[in-house]
């Protein structure tokens, strides 16, 4: 059995990411090889990182304590899904500082995208591959992607469409595999 964590990238109070990953969670349990657990980045406490030892020179032993618990949280997982809306073609600046908090906790896992916005957040899709690539995340497919326009009530309220039922499960299905195929990798 494989844990991977379904990771929200905002941390905004108008946020609605949390609605998408409660979709994607209940979406898990047509998945019997992995456990799913929604991780919420707002729940650490990770301002602008300034920290004196860059993640990758630091072998996971850091000074700041919620650096130090948000790297034993990511550890321990073996893959993500990551839910970002695209903000200015990209992925939220929440998301990518606390990509930037870590090293080598984030590599050799597999993770799969879901993200939100005018324009599906195709944009934050492939900033958000080129992020992971950095960190040897094995990135899969199929991605979700949904709409505020079609997708969302009022940009607030989260509705999909029944056509991205068969999206998901598969992006769940295929995450779940290559977590499993890539954890001899990390032994």
């Amino acid at each position: 059995m494989v844990n991977i964590g379904i990771i929200l990238g905002s941390t905004r109070d108008a946020r609605v990411s949390r609605q998408v990953a409660e979709y994607v969670l209940e979406k898990t349990k047509n998945v019997d090889t992995a456990e799913f657990e929604i991780v919420d980045i707002k729940d650490y406490d990770l301002p602008l990182f300034n920290e004196t030892v860059p993640p990758a020179m630091a072998n996971k032993s850091y000074e700041n304590a919620e650096q130090t618990r948000w790297s034993k949280k990511i550890d321990e997982l073996d893959g993500f899904i990551f839910i970002t809306p695209e903000y200015n073609n990209t992925i939220t600046p929440s998301l990518k500082n606390a990509f930037d908090y870590l090293g080598s906790e984030w590599g050799n896992k597999a993770a799969g995208i879901v993200t939100y916005g005018s324009t599906l957040g195709i944009a934050a899709q492939l900033s958000l591959r080129h992020i992971l690539s950095n960190f040897n995340v094995a990135t899969v497919g199929p991605a979700g992607a949904f709409s505020l326009f079609t997708d969302f009530e009022e940009m607030a309220t989260f509705r999909p469409s029944d056509v991205h039922h068969p999206t998901i499960q598969a992006l769940l299905e295929t995450t779940a595999a290559w977590s499993k195929a890539l954890k001899p990798v990390r032994a």
